[in-house]
């Protein structure tokens, strides 16, 4: 990297906490008008992470798109987040991934090598997940972000979305929570090297070894969590399936130094705009304040969440735990009862 330059500092906003709100794009995209196509299986009238259009009785097309400007002032690390996020999407559809193209906007003073170690980043990741990038498209601009379109391919029959819960189900997560607020500290340099390891850890891990488990099991639905956060997306999920969802937050593992940079209220903006989208879904309890402010961070190339069903739960959960970061079983689906849509335990 170039001497001086911290890519994060080159941004106003990190890795996923730079994405427009849930409701606020929910509000863009309301009166917009598609042509009916009976092969477009999920579209964007649905919160599901990846569109899925049917070629033929034996295969659909899963595509995503996902950039953003750094999470990371290494230029190698960043690029391997941003490619491990946007394949995040493909594997939580249940799909693997085949092509990619990479997405760039780049400062005319960023040095060649810093480019170049982004792409090596992008391209490492994609190569471990069994894929290809065959192009893209770069500009300039004041900030540097980069991403990846990524196409894969699956059954028309044995594709996820988020919207399968069913109740009697049991909720698995696949990584630790608290990537947004390590982040955030880290530009504050406040964050330990441990935890920053931890995140770093979490966001380049690929959600390939999760996928590739659950597809075995009876999974009825599947997202990743990302920007909108762990209640963000059990949210999504619950009104998708028209459920209620309950979380046994003793249970979810969050890097140490979260807890304790909550508490003091160092918090991403991106926080803020979560609790706002989601709080009136969800019964608290007696959670305290700075766990569900955890629950509402933006994460970054964050794990997969799993709805399985109980029959399978424990079996798949063994699996998971030889193969992921942090496999927990953090909750389960409940038939929704006319109140709130998430319930914290």
């Amino acid at each position: 990297m170039s001497e001086n330059i911290k890519l994060t500092k080159l941004s106003k906003c990190s890795g996923c906490g730079a994405k427009v709100g849930a409701g606020v794009l929910s509000q863009l995209l309301s009166d917009l008008k598609v042509n009916y196509d009976e092969n477009l299986l999920v579209g964007f009238d649905k919160s599901d992470d990846a569109c899925v259009y049917k070629l033929t009785d034996d295969l659909c097309m899963v595509q995503t798109v996902d950039f953003f400007p750094p999470i990371a002032d290494d230029p190698y690390t960043f690029g391997q987040i941003a490619a491990a996020n946007a394949l995040s999407d493909i594997y939580a559809m249940g799909a693997e991934p085949k092509t990619a193209l990479n997405i760039m906007c780049v400062p005319k003073s960023m040095s060649k090598d810093d480019v170049h170690m982004i792409l090596k980043g992008g391209y490492d990741k994609v190569f471990e997940a069994g894929a290809v990038i065959a192009g893209g498209h770069s500009i300039y601009d004041d900030e540097p972000k980069y991403g990846l379109c990524v196409t894969g391919l699956a059954h028309p029959d044995k594709f996820y979305t988020n919207s399968g819960a069913k109740a009697g189900d049991k909720l698995i997560y696949t990584k630790p929570l608290g990537i947004g607020i390590i982040t955030t500290a880290q530009k504050a340099d406040i964050a330990t090297k441990e935890s920053i390891a931890k995140a770093v850890e979490a966001m380049t891990f690929l959600n390939k070894s999760a996928r590739d488990c659950m597809v075995k099991y009876d999974v009825h639905a599947c997202t990743d969590v990302t920007g909108f956060s762990m209640l963000g997306h059990s949210l999504e999920m619950a009104q998708g399936s028209d459920t209620q969802i309950k979380i046994f937050t003793d249970k979810i593992d969050v890097i140490e130094q979260a807890y304790e940079l909550s508490q003091m209220g160092l918090l991403p903006e991106g926080m803020y705009r979560n609790r706002t989208f989601a709080e009136n879904f969800v019964d608290a309890g007696d959670v305290p304040l700075y766990i569900q402010d955890i629950l509402y961070d933006p994460q970054t190339s964050g794990g997969l969440l799993i709805c399985v069903s109980a029959d399978d739960a424990e079996k798949l959960l063994k699996e998971l735990s030889e193969c992921t970061l942090s496999a927990r079983l953090i909750g389960e689906v409940e038939e929704y009862s006319g109140a709130s849509r998430i319930y914290l335990k």
